[in-house]
């Protein structure tokens, strides 16, 4: 019986070790989206405890949790840190089979070199070491980070944000992970929010300095602030879609549904998604102008449980996957800036994997332009990024595009001990790959499949998105 996550963790052949050990273990990591706060790593925050660290805010564990019976008062409600720390650990061995046990013993191990397994048995004993580990300075948010070798990470912020945070670290030459921001406009064109949409506006007149009377003036309020980010660094647009809308209105329509919406009124269902539409097509071109890269993220149907919305708000654990058919819209999209020659590199990420292959062959159509990969099909995300759904997704790209165009694995994640995702990535990448060497599939060339590894894990990524980087080997 193999050991649990020894050395050869995930690696099931020798040419899969090979590839792990030589090529990929030691390059460095571009995080290129995630969610962690850049006030914490301007402000370098001690963390109190491992509550803090790890259980605060991170809705994978509290679906567990309460899969597991355990009651709100230990996830998100008053119960002690310690209490919901232990909530946890008796949680934990309930999760063989999902990606959090594995997540949960890699970063024990990464970060605070604790090889025990998290039981109710050594609840105790672990959180107490980490603690005692969390007191010291090099284990502040800037030294967690430290620990992984890596380059940078965009953040995601919306567009009225001052990116004062940004501005500190960026000043501060003692820190040499860049901290970039990612513009996330998706509150400018929610308008089945009608009042949440009015006081949203307010807020980017402020920070624009431009009076929003009609789709001309949202128009220019945002390039204003797209100029704003690209000057402090942002290079990346994200989008979170049910779905692109397969209709678009043309300016007069969309300018008389915002001024309807402004005035006090009501938009339709239509007419949200053709102003959707329209605008997205105006971002699109916003990012191809600055050579910037679109993010897409397809299919998560959020907050489906309305009374605990109401209770503890978005983001809290009751987002789903959605089954909207994706490719019409998204075709649309596309070819519309392709069409203007406005078509900025883009990665196509889907929740759901059915669309997998849909996504992978959307890529295909739209290539071009003497860039390699300028369409990519994102990684595994949020609930494919686990063994299978990783496997599925580079099985997809591979099948049907370049994988070894592939810009690679990023963390979405919210939390400062998530790094070892990209360990956890490699090592699949590896097997997969080795594994087609083991089955005479591909060359027995470790220098050619080396290669392209280590373009999958950090080069490519680091050539795309067009930001230079002081690397850090590991």
């Amino acid at each position: 019986m193999k050991a649990f996550m020894d050395e050869d963790f995930l690696l099931e052949n020798e040419a899969a070790r090979t590839l792990y050990r030589d090529y990929a273990a030691a390059m460095p990591i571009f995080d290129y989206h995630c969610h962690v706060p850049p006030q914490q790593i301007a402000e370098n925050t001690r963390f109190e405890n491992l509550t803090q660290l790890w259980l605060k805010g991170d809705h994978y564990k509290w679906r567990a949790m309460r899969a597991a019976g355990v009651p709100e008062s230990h996830i998100t409600g008053d119960a002690p840190d310690r209490e919901k720390f232990r909530a946890w650990a008796a949680t934990a061995p309930k999760t063989l089979g999902n990606p959090l046990y594995h997540w949960t013993h890699l970063e024990l191990r990464r970060v605070f070199g604790i090889e025990e397994l998290l039981s109710p048995e050594s609840a105790d004993r672990i959180y107490d070491a980490c603690n005692a580990l969390l007191a010291k300075d090099e284990y502040r948010v800037r030294g967690l980070m430290g620990r992984f070798a890596l380059s940078g990470v965009c953040s995601t912020d919306d567009p009225v944000d001052d990116l004062a945070y940004h501005e500190a670290i960026a000043a501060d030459a003692s820190f040499g992970i860049k901290v970039l921001p990612a513009f996330r406009p998706d509150k400018a064109h929610a308008l089945e929010h009608a009042q949440r949409y009015r006081d949203y506006i307010a807020l980017l007149e402020k920070a624009s300095g431009i009076a929003i009377t009609g789709y001309a003036s949202l128009v220019a309020a945002l390039k204003k602030r797209h100029e704003y980010f690209h000057a402090h660094g942002c290079r990346v647009s994200d989008h979170g879609l049910c779905f692109v809308p397969a209709v678009r209105g043309d300016d007069a329509a969309c300018d008389r549904v915002l001024k309807k919406v402004l005035a006090g009124g009501e938009a339709t269902k239509e007419e949200t998604l053709s102003f959707r539409g329209a605008l997205l097509a105006e971002l699109g071109a916003m990012d191809a102008e600055r050579g910037w890269v679109m993010q897409l993220h397809l299919g998560a149907m959020r907050s489906v449980n309305s009374r605990m919305l109401a209770k503890l708000g978005p983001d809290t654990g009751y987002d789903v996957i959605g089954d909207w058919p994706q490719a019409e819209g998204l075709a649309l999209l596309l070819d519309r800036l392709e069409s203007q020659d406005k078509l900025p590199k883009a990665i196509l990420y889907v929740l759901n994997p059915r669309d997998n292959e849909v996504l992978a062959a959307m890529t295909g159509a739209f290539q071009g332009g003497g860039q390699a990969g300028k369409i990519q099909f994102g990684s595994g995300w949020w609930f494919n990024d686990q063994k299978d759904g990783m496997e599925r997704q580079l099985t997809a790209l591979a099948s049907m595009g370049l994988l070894s165009a592939f810009v690679g694995m990023l963390t979405d994640s919210r939390s400062f001990l998530s790094y070892p995702r990209h360990e956890y990535f490699r090592r699949i990448l590896c097997n997969l790959v080795g594994g087609w060497m083991e089955k005479g599939e591909i060359p027995p060339d470790m220098k050619l499949a080396g290669g392209m590894v280590q373009d999958i894990c950090y080069r490519n990524a680091a050539r795309w998105f067009g930001v230079s980087f002081k690397e850090q080997a590991r």
